[in-house]
């Protein structure tokens, strides 16, 4: 295939909803489609398929990411797509989708199938059922730490297929110089006047364990105990099915000014009007991306040095690096920076732009090795 030449691309994963893998799947269907090539992504659906239509990309909608033996049902219609589309680059983004479009891609003539890629997320359980992740002609990893976890993990995979590819953000919708518009600001002091000459901490994360949330709300206990006028915000959606932790951190909140605000889609602008972006996940993050979105606007970011957070905030602002689990320095931290307001750098290495042209030049380079292999031959 010509280098030039117009790629069809799928990508795969569970759902089009909130979350890091959902933003990298959008912003690479966007490139794809600025770039004048066919771009095609397959999951259960979700909020965000209207903006990935909107965007010049085409939805199939296929429950790929359900945990129930029925998904292998799908294994077959897949293969006929990977056909009729002529599908050039098969890039999967989550495990069972990885497993459903692997068994499909297997079954095809090797002169027949489309080259098969993989990004690694997250952090998973080690065993047969994550280790598909590493299964690609090649591998991204979305972060230094990202690529140590598989090289450690799984040494069996040949280390010249991982490539890093970092996470990125938009330099022209995340810089220093941004402000809300009025009427959002007009709006957000109507619902938030509680906010008013009050230091604002927020925290980024899902209603889900291992966020940090306790240690969130025993930081805004001590602040206050400290006299100092805080409030905290609480921003991400609560998942139904733990409805029972989201109601032992609402308790844990009551009598403290703390805010729960679930989903919301303008968390750039919360984080603008922030005076401290919080991430105190007790596990690492693969990136870390509301820690590089908040440092982006001006604003501190504070996180456990694990992780693609400590890989951020040592690139960017290194006082912003604490030790994991330290609450009493994240506690230090933020009144030696109330006490004296820090600058954050106004550059960084983390762009969208560099992100999309590296993942575009990673397909159009395994187009150049026709026909497509398994890079691993008979490992799964």
């Amino acid at each position: 295939m010509p280098a030039g030449k117009r790629l069809t691309v799928l990508q795969c994963l569970p759902a089009l909803d909130e979350g890091g893998v959902e933003r990298g799947t959008l912003e690479i269907a966007r490139a794809l489609a600025v770039d004048g090539h066919r771009s095609l992504v397959m999951s259960a659906g979700g909020r965000l398929v209207a903006q990935l239509e909107d965007e010049g990309s085409y939805h199939l909608t296929r429950d790929i990411g359900r945990k129930h033996p029925l998904v292998l049902a799908h294994v077959r219609p897949l293969r006929r797509l990977l056909m009729q589309e002529r599908v050039d680059i098969l890039h999967v983004r989550s495990r069972l989708p990885a497993w459903i479009a692997r068994l499909a891609w297997r079954r095809l003539a090797a002169g027949h199938r489309p080259h098969f890629v993989t990004t690694v997320h997250g952090f998973y359980s080690i065993g047969r059922y994550s280790a598909v992740m590493t299964s690609g002609e090649r591998v991204i990893a979305v972060s230094e730490s990202i690529r140590d976890y598989i090289t450690d993990c799984y040494p069996a995979v040949d280390k010249s297929l991982i490539k890093v590819i970092h996470r990125g953000i938009d330099d022209n919708y995340y810089r220093p110089d941004f402000a809300p518009c009025e009427k959002w600001l007009q709006s957000w002091h109507e619902r938030m006047p509680m906010l008013r000459a009050r230091t604002v901490l927020t925290l980024a994360a899902r209603l889900t364990r291992l966020k940090g949330h306790a240690q969130f709300i025993d930081l805004i206990s001590r602040l206050c105990t400290a006299g100092r006028p805080v409030h905290g915000l609480i921003v991400g959606g609560e998942d139904p099915r733990r409805s029972a932790y989201a109601g032992e951190i609402r308790a844990m909140a009551k009598g403290l000014p703390i805010t729960f605000l679930g989903y919301r889609a303008d968390l750039r602008e919360i984080m603008s009007v922030s005076d401290f972006v919080l991430s105190l996940s007790s596990q690492p993050e693969s990136f870390g991306r509301t820690v590089l979105e908040a440092l982006a606007l001006g604003t501190p970011a504070i996180g456990y040095d694990h992780g693609g957070v400590g890989e951020i905030l040592r690139a960017i602002w290194p006082r912003g690096a604490l030790p994991v689990g330290d609450i009493t320095a994240v506690y230090n931290r933020v009144m030696e920076c109330v006490a004296r307001p820090p600058e954050i750098p106004r550059s960084h290495p983390f762009s969208l732009k560099s992100m999309q042209d590296s993942t575009l030049a990673l397909y159009r380079s395994l187009t150049l090795h026709e026909p497509s292999y398994m890079a691993q031959p008979g490992k799964f």
